[in-house]
């Protein structure tokens, strides 16, 4: 369990130095519209979703503080009224970073381990912590929509939330779901990676067919995507944890790698060797 902690602290602290070389000043805010009056954000960091309407916006998560100024400016087209609301889906600085910026005039509002998080973090200063915080769900009634919350189980960390607009019928999934690539499972801050699947079936159960779904990372999806999503989740951890009954090791089971079809599914940050180090660590544990 030790040796778990450290890796998944070095891997994370690797991960907050290559974001520390990355230069911001090239990165350019992407606006989609998504449905009604729901729109995404993508810069760098997880994809943010914007309500804009007669009250003013409301987003979910802020990606990386040097991008706060940017993504500001994009709201601005999007809406000239005032920013009311943040909602965080988990804690993680590539979806709160902005949070200190912004939470100077909206209510940040989270699942309790995010503040509890964040304040062991470098956002111990009051405007980067969630203000409003809640255990299982809540509703924001904002731009004519009834904006739900959902905390769910420990899957890519302890401090999940999935949002849905409503009126909308759009979802937020935030890092729950990664559209066409192996995602991040972050064993060292609460995640689990047979809780992470369980998440994503559950809320494909839920969604409605139509909706329009924001992943954590990727392009706006649907539940197609989501589904191909899972069969990914379910076949390469049948395969680890076939490998893992046979007594195989880490070394042998990257070396065997993964089927030709999940070659595309790899990306910088989580690539192939990543995932199935991920895959072993998480399926390891009793």
């Amino acid at each position: 369990m030790k040796n778990s902690f450290l890796i998944g602290s070095v891997l994370l602290a690797l991960a907050a130095s290559v974001r520390g070389q990355q230069d911001f000043s090239k990165v350019e805010i992407k606006a989609t519209h998504v449905a009604k009056n729901i729109y995404m954000l993508e810069g760098a960091g997880g994809n943010i979703g914007v309500s804009v309407g007669p009250e003013g916006i409301l987003i979910v998560d802020d990606q990386f503080a040097p991008l706060a100024q940017k993504i500001e400016a994009a709201l601005k087209q999007l809406n000239p009224g005032k920013l009311k609301f943040v909602l965080n889906t988990h804690y993680h600085g590539d979806h709160t970073g902005g949070n200190a910026h912004f939470g100077r005039e909206a209510h940040i509002i989270a699942h309790t381990n995010v503040r509890k998080r964040l304040r062991k973090g470098p956002s111990e200063s009051q405007p980067g912590l969630p203000i409003i915080t809640f255990d299982d769900s809540l509703s924001v009634h904002f731009n004519n929509d009834e904006i739900k919350v959902l905390h769910v189980g420990p899957g890519h960390t302890d401090s999940d939330s999935i949002i849905h607009f409503t009126g909308a019928n759009v979802v937020h999934m935030g890092d729950s779901f990664f559209s066409g690539r192996f995602p991040n499972i972050d064993l060292a801050g609460g995640g689990d990676v047979r809780g992470f699947i369980r998440n994503v079936e559950e809320a494909m159960k839920k969604i409605p067919a139509d909706a329009k779904i924001i992943p954590g990372h990727g392009p706006l999806s649907t539940l197609k995507e989501m589904q191909e999503f899972h069969a990914m989740l379910v076949e390469t951890s049948g395969i680890v944890e076939k490998a893992i009954a046979a007594g195989k090791t880490l070394d042998q089971i990257k070396a065997e790698g993964l089927p030709d079809k999940w070659k595309s599914w790899a990306a910088p940050m989580i690539n192939t060797s990543r995932w199935l180090e991920i895959l072993h660590r998480g399926l390891s544990k009793k």
